[in-house]
């Protein structure tokens, strides 16, 4: 079963397209890991984009509305992770200390998802969007931007090293 679904996954153009979604899903990977891994299973570089954009802002609303609840609901089950809610949580308000973020609010988060650095992008951007308890309307598609723009630049990163080689 197990060998069936990865040969799909693989062999297909359709199972390319989802496990690059799916790549692009996971913190700190994102589209930045997606896009490139897309390209180097032979999916074509706009499908890749595409694919990479879809699936980095598919947990966006969930973390937006949820993440607090769900910190909430770890600290009380699962007394062991509270350390590490707390770093997350320390983390993302050092990050919305920054001058620029706070001032700008939704301008800084654009620019902050839109450099594909590691510890920026949609999952962080999100975290900080709930923390700075930003409408889920204001932050998606402030958000979806920023991951559009971090794709052009992953894509056009990714296009120049596969015409190099």
């Amino acid at each position: 079963m197990l060998a069936a679904i990865s040969n799909w996954l693989h062999a297909t153009a359709e199972g390319e397209f989802l496990l690059t979604m799916l790549i692009s899903m996971i913190p700190v990977a994102e589209l930045r890991v997606g896009v490139p891994a897309g390209v180097a299973m032979g999916l074509p570089i706009p499908t890749a984009l595409l694919a990479g954009v879809l699936g980095n802002m598919l947990p966006v609303p969930f973390v937006i509305l949820f993440i607090r609840q769900i910190f909430k609901w770890i600290r009380l089950h699962v007394p062991r992770l509270g350390g590490l809610v707390d770093r997350i949580e320390r983390r993302a308000y050092a990050k919305m200390n920054n001058k620029s973020l706070v001032r700008f609010e939704v301008w800084g988060l654009l620019l902050f998802v839109a450099i594909p650095l590691p510890g920026t992008g949609a999952w962080t951007g999100s975290l900080v969007a709930a923390l700075m308890d930003l409408r889920l309307k204001n932050a998606v598609p402030v958000i979806f931007v920023g991951v559009v723009i971090a794709g052009l630049i992953i894509t056009a990163l990714t296009y120049g090293v596969t015409t190099i080689l």
